[in-house]
């Protein structure tokens, strides 16, 4: 049976992604090295999906049809991690689908890559 091994993303910078993800999700590369090209990080402490930064030029989907989804456990946490990850080089994004009564948040990273802070306790 097979398993998913990595999530990757396209970056224009690798360097500057991989620094802002490692941070954002406290993840170290794989290898010890990132390259210019590629990299694959891994949650530092224990298991966990990995997530591969390929270089890319083909530009940041608007509306990306994959993207990751970062879970905080409630409405404070999320709050919190949204501000930690804005301080780390994320941006906010105005989001033109938003449900009335959204449990997420969507951000971009530090190379426009779209992913979304969700609100677990959310009803």
């Amino acid at each position: 049976m097979i398993t998913v091994g990595t999530i990757v993303m396209g970056a224009a910078d690798v360097r500057r992604a991989a620094e802002f993800w490692t941070r954002a999700l406290d993840y170290v590369p794989r290898d010890g090295v990132v390259e210019d090209d590629w990299v694959v990080l891994v949650p530092a402490h224990g298991p966990g999906p990995g997530l591969s930064l390929g270089l890319s030029v083909t530009p940041v989907q608007e509306h990306p049809r994959v993207h990751l989804d970062l879970y905080a456990r409630d409405a404070a946490e999320q709050t919190a991690e949204v501000e930690r990850l804005v301080s780390l080089g994320a941006e906010r994004v105005d989001w033109d689908s938003y449900p009335d009564d959204a449990d997420f948040i969507v951000l971009a990273d530090t190379e426009g890559n779209r992913f979304c802070v969700i609100d677990t306790a959310h009803d």
